[in-house]
């Protein structure tokens, strides 16, 4: 996590972690999703640095989750945005983002430029000078 947030500062992005695992079917449709749809996957790695967290009975990656506020309470997957510089900035639940038997695209992408660089930057508010 820590070389993805010195590669979002170096890029101007943000760090978006996936937690979940392989065991996880809605993680899958997730990851299937966002890479098999050009539009979603280009946004997203036009706008984050993608960090996918393991978490099975094996590795519960018990600190990790404590640090970033304890995730895993919406199940999986869960997705938590992180800036430039390592600040949780939010915590989704992936079933807000859930529609039938997988995931909304419209769903997706609004979370994704919702949480985008430019959606929290404050010059993005600005009045421009005419």
């Amino acid at each position: 996590m820590a070389a993805a947030v010195k590669q979002a500062a170096a890029s101007h992005k943000n760090v978006l972690l996936q937690l979940g695992g392989n065991w996880c079917i809605w993680c899958i449709y997730f990851n299937d999703l966002v890479k098999n749809d050009a539009e979603l996957d280009k946004y997203l790695r036009a706008n984050y640095v993608v960090v996918h967290v393991n978490y099975s009975p094996e590795n519960k990656n018990e600190k990790v989750l404590a640090d970033l506020g304890y995730p895993q309470r919406f199940g999986f997957p869960v997705f938590v945005v992180l800036d430039d510089k390592g600040k949780r900035l939010h915590t989704q639940n992936s079933a807000y983002l859930e529609e039938g038997k997988g995931h909304s695209k419209a769903k997706v992408m609004e979370f994704f430029q919702n949480w985008s660089p430019a959606a929290i930057d404050p010059k993005s508010y600005e009045t421009k000078a005419k």
